[in-house]
């Protein structure tokens, strides 16, 4: 039955192919979502907002090895939880329970007008969210920037976390250390001004998806492309300028000796994704952005860690290539590392 939502959501979600895209809300007013999608709605920084997330309740009916257990799932800059349809569907059939929140400035979520960004902030503010949802104890799976925020979460909250799962996380290089130029806020902000659906899907092709495109992939380009063109252009392009000051300037490397929970770190072999390549001298960007080399390098760092290598797939594996990304990922689960008291 899963399957058959979730194939059903997917074809209702790819259908329109028009010569001019649909362009929806400036929080996704008008594209549904594979599960219901709630709001939480908290105050920080003084201010009112409101998080999207899905709760999607075990299946009662699975025997599967999730029974008791709660998953979170943490999107990239560049993606919604949407993204995550294919494994929250596979997780439910598990037996685990599955939660899916996205961060402000994101999709769903608040726009703030202004908002002093931080991992610390999004992990406190993941926090109440899963609080108020008497979430318990978690398995924690970060993609991309979700991972740099996965990780920051276990370091602050490392009694919550049971397991951690990297999926091709950012944050395991530090730029500014590598000679990446710096770029301020308002210099950000016009770049994110003039992303369009063509200039978003020729940097995804090349450093996403390994010069490998889908039409699968068209969807996800739209859904972005709308966030970039509708009328909350402006809000949603100042949060990702924000979020990517947040990037730069917070890696997460250097406290990686941390984590106290068996944590895998998944990567697609193709993955190149650098964001900050742009502004790096050419013979820094050559060498930015091999992440199975970081994965190892990082997993070397970590007291517990293995890494789990996806041939001939690159930064979206949960997208790209599902049924084997799924099969990774419960694997990671069922049988993470054994665990070993974090290096001092």
């Amino acid at each position: 039955m899963r399957w058959l939502v979730l194939a059903a959501w997917s074809c209702a979600a790819a259908m329109p192919s028009y010569a001019r895209p649909p362009v929806y809300g400036p929080n996704l007013e008008g594209f549904a979502y594979p599960y219901t999608v709630r709001l939480y709605r908290f105050r920080t920084q003084a201010q009112s907002y409101e998080m999207a997330y899905m709760d999607v309740a075990a299946d009662a009916s699975s025997h599967g090895p999730g029974a008791g257990r709660t998953v979170v799932l943490l999107n990239g800059k560049s993606f919604c939880g949407a993204t995550w349809a294919a494994a929250v569907a596979e997780l439910h059939g598990a037996g685990f329970r599955v939660v899916v929140p996205e961060q402000l400035g994101f999709c769903k979520s608040s726009k703030p007008v202004n908002y002093a960004y931080s991992f610390q902030q999004l992990a406190l503010n993941t926090r109440l969210l899963l609080d108020s949802l008497k979430a318990g104890r978690i398995i924690l799976v970060g993609h991309a920037m979700g991972g740099m925020l996965a990780a920051r979460y276990a370091l602050m909250f490392p009694q919550d976390v049971t397991e951690l799962v990297l999926v091709d996380p950012l944050g395991l290089e530090d730029w500014k250390a590598e000679g990446v130029l710096y770029l301020a806020i308002d210099e950000r902000y016009a770049l994110e001004l003039e992303n369009t659906a063509p200039r978003i899907k020729r940097y995804e092709l090349t450093d996403y998806y390994g010069g490998n495109w889908k039409p699968a992939y068209d969807i996800w380009v739209t859904l972005l492309a709308s966030l970039y063109t509708g009328g909350g252009r402006e809000r949603y392009a100042w949060n990702q300028a924000l979020i990517s000051d947040m990037i730069f300037t917070q890696p997460v490397l250097y406290e990686l000796d941390r984590l106290a929970m068996p944590t895998v770190i998944l990567v697609g072999t193709l993955d190149r994704a650098e964001p900050f390549r742009d502004t790096a001298p050419p013979e820094v960007a050559a060498r930015l952005g091999d992440y199975p080399d970081l994965a190892r390098r990082a997993a070397r760092r970590i007291p517990s860690s293995r890494v789990i290598e996806l041939q001939g797939v690159g930064h979206v594996p949960q997208i790209e290539a599902p049924d084997r990304f799924n099969e990774a990922l419960l694997q990671a689960i069922e049988h993470p590392p054994e665990a070993h008291l974090p290096r001092r």
